[in-house]
C-alpha cells in the first residue's frame, strides 16, 4: 500500500462531559518530524501520543492540534484551611491585647484572609482521560492515513504511466543505435570516395574506424541497466510500505544511466529522446519525494 506524506485527519470525542478534538496534517519530510500543540494539562501524555503516532506514520512532517473541554460542574472545589484560620485569629487576639483595640473580626473578614478559602482543581483520573484522548487520536490518525493512502495510489498510477513511457523511449534508443552505425558507415564511405576518387578503399582501415565509432556510441549496458531499474521500481510499488527512500535511490540510478546515454549520443534523435528521458525521470523523482 503506497502512502503519500500529505494528508489531513480530524476527530471529536465527547465522553463524561469531556470533549477532545484532534486535528492533524502532514507534508513531506526526510524523516518523521512531529509537532504537538495541546493544553498544558495534557503535556504528560506527549510521549504516549508520539508512540501512538508511530503505529500509523513512518515518515513526514506531522502537526497535531489537540483541544480539550471539560464541561462538568465539579472541575474545582472550595477548600477551607481551618488551621490557618485559627492562626489568624490567634494573631488578631494578640494584636488586640498589644494595642488595646476592639476585636471586630467577623467571619466575612476572616474569609478574605489569604489562603483561608482556596479553589482547588479536582483530581482527574489520568487513565480515563487518556482513554478518551486515545479514541480521538486513533480516529484522526485513521482518517489521516486514509487521505495519505488515497493520494499515494494516485501518485503510483501516475508514476507507472511515466515508467511505461520511459520504456518506449529506451526501446527507441535501443533500436536506433544499429542504424546510427550503418548511417555512419555510409557517410564515411561516401566521404572517402569523394576524397580518393577511384582509388581502392582499404576495407581493413574502414572496418577499424567503424568499430571504434560503434564502441564509442554503444549504450547497450546503459539500456539494459535502465530497463532493469524501471522494472525494479515497478516491483517496489508492489512491496511493503515505507518505500519512499528506496524509490528515490532507484530514480537516482536511472538518472545516472540516462546521463551516460546522453553523453554518448552522437545522433540528434537519440539526444532528443535522452533529454526527454531525463525530464521524465526528474518528474518521477519529484513525485517520489512525497511518498512515505
Amino acid at each position: 500500500m503506497i502512502k503519500s506524506m500529505t494528508g489531513f485527519g480530524r476527530c471529536e470525542v465527547s465522553e463524561a462531559e469531556r470533549k477532545f478534538t484532534v486535528e492533524m496534517k502532514g507534508v513531506n519530510h526526510r524523516y518523521l518530524d512531529v509537532n504537538i500543540r495541546m493544553p498544558k494539562k495534557l503535556n504528560f501524555f506527549e510521549t504516549s501520543i508520539r508512540s501512538l503516532l508511530k503505529k500509523y506514520v513512518q515518515r513526514g512532517k506531522v502537526d497535531i492540534f489537540i483541544t480539550y473541554e471539560d464541561m462538568s460542574e465539579s472541575q474545582v472545589s472550595l477548600k477551607y484551611n481551618q488551621t490557618l484560620a485559627a492562626e489568624y485569629m490567634s494573631y488578631f487576639k494578640k494584636m488586640q491585647e498589644d494595642f488595646g483595640l476592639d476585636n471586630d473580626i467577623r467571619v466575612s473578614t476572616l474569609a478574605r484572609c489569604p489562603e483561608v478559602l482556596t479553589m482547588e482543581e479536582q483530581v482527574v483520573d489520568e487513565q480515563e482521560l487518556w482513554n478518551s484522548l486515545k479514541k480521538a487520536l486513533d480516529g484522526a490518525c485513521m482518517q489521516f492515513v486514509e487521505t495519505r493512502t488515497k493520494e499515494g495510489e494516485q501518485l503510483k498510477t501516475d508514476i507507472i504511466v511515466k515508467l511505461d513511457g520511459m520504456l518506449e523511449t529506451v526501446s527507441f534508443i535501443e533500436e536506433r543505435s544499429p542504424k546510427i552505425v550503418a548511417e555512419y558507415r555510409e557517410k564515411l564511405e561516401t566521404k572517402v570516395k569523394e576524397l580518393l576518387g577511384d582509388t581502392q578503399i582499404d576495407e581493413g582501415r574502414m572496418s577499424s574506424e567503424i568499430v571504434l565509432f560503434a564502441d564509442k556510441i554503444c549504450t547497450d549496458e546503459e539500456v539494459v541497466r535502465l530497463k532493469s531499474h524501471i522494472k525494479h521500481m515497478k516491483d517496489t510499488f508492489e512491496s511493503e510500505e515505507g518505500i519512499g527512500r528506496k524509490l528515490d535511490f532507484i530514480a537516482q540510478e536511472m538518472n545516472r544511466e540516462a546521463n551516460t546515454i546522453l553523453s554518448k549520443a552522437n545522433d540528434l534523435e537519440v539526444s532528443n529522446y535522452a533529454i526527454n528521458l531525463k525530464t521524465e525521470i526528474e518528474k518521477v523523482r519529484e513525485q517520489i519525494q512525497n511518498i512515505e
